[in-house]
């Protein structure tokens, strides 16, 4: 974060001494001018002009403040926001280390049971990239290939593993992995 006092509020700091010069210059010639025997006119114009230099230095000396205000409560904000972010990070960090086991076991079975099914290597491919969820256009894209050479090989994966569609090739592999949804009660459960 940057301080009030840097571009706009240096500026601002600028400003506020030269309206305070200015009202000390203005005194200073009010002085001047009473010992010459000025008119109370010309004393009572500089006088107007003493005041509104020190009125418009102390609301830019206020409006300093505020931003200086402002911009603690900034920096404050952005340290909170760090440390959220540092704790996200590591929480992230920390259940992807605790997920990997599960995911290298998963891609394994996967790797598994396409070796079963005798799948060649670009079907292999087309399988991973449909339980991803891609559309037949989106793999084409991927694997350069045409939309119509993905839906060939994708009703090879289909035909070699049995399944019936994208669907059931989907709920083949999650349907182990997905359990029972949890009951809240058991005395309401049906016998």
């Amino acid at each position: 974060m940057t301080s009030p006092l840097t571009h706009g509020g240096r500026a601002d700091g600028w400003l506020a001494l030269l309206f305070a010069g200015i009202a000390l210059l203005a005194s200073w010639d009010i002085v001047s001018d009473l010992r010459e025997g000025t008119t109370w006119g010309h004393v009572a114009v500089e006088s107007i002009v003493v005041v509104l230099a020190l009125l418009g230095a102390l609301w830019i000396l206020q409006r300093l403040r505020a931003l200086a205000a402002e911009s603690r409560e900034l920096r404050a904000e952005a340290t909170r926001l760090e440390a959220r972010l540092s704790s996200a990070r590591e929480d992230a960090q920390r259940w992807q280390s605790e997920v990997q086991t599960h995911v290298r076991g998963l891609s394994a079975a996967i790797d598994a049971q396409f070796e079963a099914w005798n799948l060649t290597q670009a079907e292999k491919e087309v399988a991973l990239l449909l339980l991803k969820g891609l559309s037949h256009k989106e793999i084409g894209a991927a694997r350069s290939v045409s939309e119509a050479t993905v839906r060939q090989q994708s009703r090879s994966v289909y035909k070699k593993g049995n399944l019936s569609g994208r669907h059931d090739l989907a709920a083949f592999f999650l349907e182990d992995l997905l359990g029972p949804p949890e009951r809240s009660d058991p005395k309401s459960d049906p016998p």
